[in-house]
């Protein structure tokens, strides 16, 4: 797989799948903009891959600010022209009983896993219409298509971005873009390690394959759609879950 001197964009690049997402592009050869909220380790995932011989630089976003978001599309439009790959890959969560949140609360949820990731779609895709090509992948969660307990405001805006993901395919493959999806199922990340032992017992033991995914894994995903290889391929949610969700 070769995406050379692609220009890709991905979000919440400084840790878990993020940061695996762009290790896996920049290394079949994309200039990577890693894209996070925290300065310290976005940077220091950036020259992490410079060190290694790949192309990549660090730019701060913060997807629950729409002029944070305006003002990045500009630099990126800036600094590298228009984006060949856009990975929305930021991503929070919060677990508690649906009755024990706050207003204040779901608009974060809402506006980081569904609202953010439009506004800086939207952003950036007029460039990829005028030039007539384009590779958009959001990362929702299987939460998105089956529910979770503990997590259903998350799930509604992951929901939110699964039903954007089929509607923007659409829209935009008459222009040669490609929208996709991946839903991770319980990943390796700081995210999920902030959920009770008790939760992660039960996640664990409902995976047919017994174990949790690795954020590279998820990234493979990412990748593939991504690639020459899924030019045919649009509007399509794939779970990488380890047979959690199969029935979902």
């Amino acid at each position: 797989m070769s995406m050379k001197d692609k220009i890709a964009v991905v979000t919440g690049a400084a840790s878990g799948i993020g940061r695996a997402t762009a290790q896996v592009l920049a290394e079949a050869g994309a200039k990577v903009v890693v894209a996070d909220i925290d300065q310290a380790k976005g940077e220091a995932a950036a020259a992490s891959l410079r060190e290694s011989g790949l192309q990549a630089s660090f730019l701060a976003v913060d997807l629950t600010s729409e002029a944070s978001i305006t003002g990045f599309a500009a630099a990126v439009s800036a600094q590298f022209g228009a984006v060949d790959i856009l990975v929305n890959g930021a991503g929070w969560g919060h677990t508690l009983p649906f009755w024990e949140g706050t207003p204040e609360l779901w608009t974060k949820l809402i506006a980081l896993n569904f609202v953010g990731p439009m506004q800086l779609t939207k952003a950036l895709v007029p460039a990829m219409i005028e030039r007539r090509s384009g590779r958009i992948v959001n990362i929702a969660s299987d939460a998105g298509r089956v529910g979770s307990m503990g997590e259903t405001v998350y799930s509604g805006a992951k929901g939110g971005l699964i039903a954007f993901t089929k509607s923007l395919a659409r829209e935009t493959a008459r222009y040669g873009i490609t929208v996709n999806c991946v839903c991770p199922g319980p990943t390796e990340t700081p995210l999920l390690f902030a959920v009770p032992e008790k939760i992660l017992d039960a996640f664990k033991k409902a995976i047919p394959m017994r174990r949790f995914a690795k954020p590279e894994e998820i990234a493979g995903a990412v990748a593939y759609f991504a690639g020459d290889g899924a030019a045919y391929v649009t509007g399509q949610v794939l779970s990488v879950s380890g047979g959690l969700t199969m029935a979902g």
